[in-house]
């Protein structure tokens, strides 16, 4: 089997970051010892992951995304993105229809990590 069963965001600022995804996904990052290195798990994301301190620093821009890009499913696209923005994100790509599937847009979180939502409604388009 070959499907994603982990992922890590990496923060320049990891309390600015778990407080910006608890704002907005509810998620929650309990702090993990015995590692060599500050770590949080994430917890409440549908998949494991874990949360770091950037190890080298972000590609100078425009430069598109330099990691794997996750989009996060919601229930209401709209509601959803006023509440990244609200948490200090920005607007990567507007909200556009995957006919038939769902209403996508991208964001960049408080760290200029890339992420995704979407909404499924097989109306769009």
């Amino acid at each position: 089997m070959s499907a994603v069963g982990y992922f890590e965001i990496q923060a320049v600022d990891p309390a600015r970051a778990i407080a910006f995804y608890e704002r907005v996904f509810g998620w929650r990052f309990p702090k993990s010892e015995g590692k060599p290195i500050d770590y949080w798990e994430i917890e409440g994301a549908g998949i494991r992951g874990g949360l770091l301190g950037r190890p080298v620093p972000v590609p100078e821009g425009p430069s598109g995304t330099n990691a794997y890009v996750c989009s996060m499913e919601v229930s209401d696209f709209d509601a959803t993105a006023e509440l990244v923005l609200a948490a200090g994100g920005i607007l990567a790509m507007p909200k556009f229809p995957v006919p038939g599937i769902c209403w996508q847009g991208y964001f960049q979180d408080t760290e200029g990590n890339t992420f995704g939502i979407f909404q499924p409604d097989e109306s769009a388009g």
